[in-house]
């Protein structure tokens, strides 16, 4: 799967400028990021983001009311989800622990590679995206992930092995993003799967054991 595959496909979804009034939200929010990526945060304005969705400042306002700021926070938890909701449906098809770590490492880093808001704002505004991904701002993200894919893994572990393993996943693509260690191209599927029979299976699977966990009895129930 190329870079741009998870994220093409989760922008596939988005909301044109002559859709319902239901969806007005949606095209705001796909309109900050196409801003966003376009001129970074300091340069887009709510007459910018209008002009691209299609509708006024006072129909920004009363949507999606707070302001700029709080308009850019809904969009990066709109491109979160729609990330999610994406890695979600390749999920389902894993049946085994290997592929569920995988999928996450891999075509997670592919999002993140894909994003061409993201891709600004490491290049651009680094000052922007760094506290949402250092120290303790990094913790609600890593929070999300780990809720997200928790109960993926948690078909192949115990339920607190599941988390820390979701959070740790979480955290290996985020390094990824401002990483320059080009051995740790995890947009590269081959490259994404020996960190996963390195470093992450080895301390999952039990001493001795010949095979990947495999789903629990319970885990269709």
């Amino acid at each position: 799967m190329g870079a741009n595959a998870v994220g093409d496909d989760v922008r596939a979804g988005g909301v044109g400028a002559d859709a319902e009034p239901w969806a007005l939200d949606e095209r705001i929010l796909g309109a900050t990021t196409r801003c966003v990526a376009r001129w970074g945060v300091s340069k887009t304005t709510l007459d910018d983001i209008a002009r691209e969705a299609g509708c006024s400042r006072a129909t920004i306002y009363r949507t999606l009311p707070g302001g700029k700021q709080a308009l850019l926070v809904a969009a990066a938890h709109h491109e979160v989800g729609g990330a999610l909701r994406t890695l979600e449906r390749r999920l389902v098809d894993c049946d085994d622990l290997r592929s569920v770590l995988l999928t996450l490492v891999h075509e997670g880093a592919c999002y993140v590679a894909g994003s061409e808001a993201l891709t600004y704002l490491v290049e651009h505004e680094p000052e922007v995206i760094l506290p949402h991904v250092s120290f303790d701002g990094v913790e609600p993200l890593l929070h999300r992930v780990a809720e997200f894919a928790s109960p993926h893994i948690g078909r192949f572990v115990d339920p607190d092995t599941a988390w820390r393993t979701g959070e740790w996943m979480a955290r290996l693509v985020t390094s990824y993003v401002f990483g320059d260690e080009p051995t740790l191209d995890l947009t590269d599927r081959d490259r994404a799967a020996h960190v996963i029979d390195t470093y992450v299976l080895p301390g999952l699977i039990p001493e001795g054991s010949p095979t990947i966990p495999q789903p629990t009895a319970t885990a269709g129930a």
